[in-house]
Order: C-alpha cells, then structure tokens, then sequence
C-alpha cells in the first residue's frame, strides 16, 4: 500500500483518574483518526508518561520514583496498543515508553503496532542533557527500519532527528517514510526539532512526520511544559508543497493532524526532481 492517509497527534499530557480513564482516552483517540480513514497514526515521545498520575504524589514528583512505577503498567500499555492497533486496523506508533533493561537502567522506546497483533520498536538513539544528566536514560544501540503493511518506515525519536546519519542510514534501508515522535518544552525546543525533521526530508528526498506534547501539566516532574505543532515535511520539489509542508497543526492545540501521502512518488522525485538531494548524498566536495 504505497497510498494512504496518517494521523498525526497533537497530544496533550492529562492527570488520569485510574486505568480505565487512559484506556478511554487512548480508545478515543484512535477512534477519531480511524473514523477519518487514517491508517497510521503517531503518538508523541513520553505521551506516556501521562500513567504517572495514576500513582502516589510521592511517585509522579519523582523522576526516578516514576520510571519505575510506570514498569508494572508496561505489559497493559503494550496489550491496549496491541488492540486498539487489531480492532480498528491501523498501525500505531505510540509515542515513547521508558523502558527498564536487564542491567537496571532505562531506555526511551518507541513502539510499533501492526493491525495483525504483532509489534516492533525502535530506541532512543541521542540523549538530550535532561535525559542524560537528570533522568539517567541510556541510548539505544541499533538504527533500525521498521516493517509494516506501507513498507519499512524510519523513527526519529525527538532528538534523533537532529543527526542526519540517523535517518540516512534508515532511508539506505529502504525507508521512505521518517517518523518523529518529540516532545520539547520551549519553542526554541520545538523549533530544533521541526528544523531537522524538514531538513531530513529535503536530504533524503523522503517524508518525515513529526507529533509533539502539548500543553501544561504542573503536577508532572518530568513532562510539565508540552510546545508543539504537528506537521507532515515533504521533499521540496515538483509535486510537493513548496516549502516542503504538507501539513501542520495549530501551535499547542490538542488536535490530530491528518495528510494524505503516496510513498510511491518518493522513487520518482529522486529520479526526476529539480535536484537530487538523495543521489548527491553526501556529494563531492571541493574545497580547496
């Protein structure tokens, strides 16, 4: 299926009453954007850690206190994903998870839901200074591509997409199509991350989806201020947007953001477009 519609969210971080509370917010947003024929959908980084609420003051005001909580709702997380992916045949990114390793410490995961019941993920790659210096999450080690019914998709996990080695290594791997799951705190933040995301998809003559937090949650010691705007980046060339936006939401709105895209007219801008920004890659130099 190279054609179809996605389903980017604007996602604001809520304080929950209990589980079933989530389970129904989260069914209502995958409702919505099936009800409007997407097929993929993307979830913002640390969408999750909106379950921290579900536990004690002392738990969600502490960065260590939640990471380890939110580990015995993990296996719920996946298994609502799991279904909400089979019940209304869409694949979902969601978002990121931290995820405990078997040495003890976190990794910021992002999962992949296939409408069949089966899943995948892609890890974190670069830690920002908060995740480093205060959170004490740990990078992932492998760059991967992602098979799913539309082809092999790339994640950019906030950020990731900042380096471009990232996503032109996933596009070597046949992925036309970047994923960008963010969450930042201030403009500037956000900025950064747009910033790359549109820069991937004019180097590598690809799309790239990104899907922020949005809005204020005081009560959450890790994802208090959301700054955001989800959009759809295109390759800047005949038959994409001019300036390369296919589409994009309103700033800190909760909101989806739909785009109709054609994965099959990636082969052909780099075959026939003003420029060849993929080919070129990384270009010949002559300095001196």
């Amino acid at each position: 299926m190279s054609a179809f519609r996605l389903a980017t969210a604007q996602y604001d971080i809520g304080f929950l009453a209990n589980w079933a509370d989530y389970q129904g917010k989260a069914q209502r947003w995958v409702a919505e954007a099936a009800g409007q024929g997407a097929k993929l959908l993307l979830f913002p980084e640390y969408f999750s850690m909106e379950l921290a609420s579900l536990f004690p003051e002392s738990v969600y005001k502490s960065l260590s206190g939640q990471l380890e909580a939110l580990q015995t709702l993990l296996p719920q997380f996946i298994g609502l994903y799991t279904r909400l992916a089979q019940q209304y045949d869409v694949t979902i990114l969601a978002g990121s998870y931290p995820v405990r390793q078997a040495d003890g410490g976190y990794r910021n995961r992002a999962h992949l839901f296939r409408s069949d019941g089966s899943s995948d993920f892609q890890d974190k790659l670069q830690m920002t200074r908060f995740e480093n210096e205060h959170w004490l999450i740990t990078a992932g080690d492998e760059i991967k591509v992602l098979d799913t019914e539309f082809g092999k998709i790339g994640v950019n996990v906030c950020y990731d997409s900042e380096f471009p080695m990232i996503a032109r290594k996933q596009v070597e791997l046949g992925a036309d199509l970047i994923l960008c799951p963010s969450c930042t705190d201030t403009v500037a933040g956000y900025h950064r991350v747009r910033i790359g995301c549109q820069a991937r998809a004019l180097e590598n003559q690809c799309y790239v989806v990104q899907s922020p937090t949005v809005g204020l949650a005081p009560w959450s010691e890790a994802v208090d201020v959301n700054i955001g705007a989800a959009a759809v980046y295109t390759p800047v060339d005949y038959g994409y947007p001019d300036n390369g936006v296919l589409a994009i939401g309103e700033l800190n709105q909760t909101q989806w953001v739909y785009a109709d895209i054609d994965l099959a007219t990636i082969a052909k801008v780099r075959q026939t477009g003003q420029v060849f920004n993929y080919r070129d890659w990384p270009g010949q130099f002559r300095c001196l």
